[in-house]
This record gives C-alpha cells, sequence and structure tokens, in this order.
C-alpha cells in the first residue's frame, strides 16, 4: 500500500469483483430477501478482510408499462477493488449480470 499505510491506492488494486444490486428485468420476480443478500455481499466485501472500496457503479433504468402503470426498476453495479483477491469470496468469482 502506499501514501497511508491503512488506505488503499488505485495502483494497489488486483482483483475487482462486479457486486450487483438491484434487477432490471420485470419478467423474473425479485423479493426482498435476494435483494437484502446481495446488499449483504456488498457489506462484506467493504468490511471484512481484505477491506475493497469502491472504484466505480453502472446504474441501469429500466422503464416499463403495465397496462396503464408505468414501472422504473434499477440495477446497480458496484466495481469492488482489492489489493487481492478475498479468500472468502471462493472459486465463484465469475460476473453474475
Amino acid at each position: 500500500m502506499r501514501e497511508n499505510e491503512g488506505t488503499l491506492s488505485l495502483a494497489d488494486i488486483r482483483f475487482v469483483k462486479d457486486v450487483v444490486v438491484g434487477s432490471v428485468n420485470p419478467a423474473v420476480p425479485f423479493s426482498d430477501s435476494e435483494r437484502e443478500a446481495q446488499v449483504a455481499l456488498l457489506n462484506r466485501c467493504l468490511s471484512e478482510h481484505p477491506r475493497g472500496v469502491i472504484i466505480g457503479s453502472d446504474i441501469q433504468v429500466g422503464r416499463y408499462l403495465a397496462g396503464q402503470h408505468e414501472l422504473t426498476v434499477q440495477r446497480t453495479v458496484y466495481h469492488v477493488g482489492f489489493a487481492r483477491r478475498p479468500v472468502w469470496l471462493g472459486d465463484d468469482c465469475g460476473v453474475a449480470r
């Protein structure tokens, strides 16, 4: 790590995990428990050792008409950078999009 020993600079990042929160597909039901699991993973990435930092995010918004009602849904992909790949992520480090 550079400059301050407690901070992670962009040059130190060697692994990036994309964490998806939300869904833009109205045809697939999206429950509160699924959303809570996604947020729990994001919080784990930002709080457990090795601690990651958000280096970027992509926001996708979908607007759909359901009869006379308009439905707006949002999905955010957080790009979390780590100095090394966390062991607790396991082998399943693929990007789920």
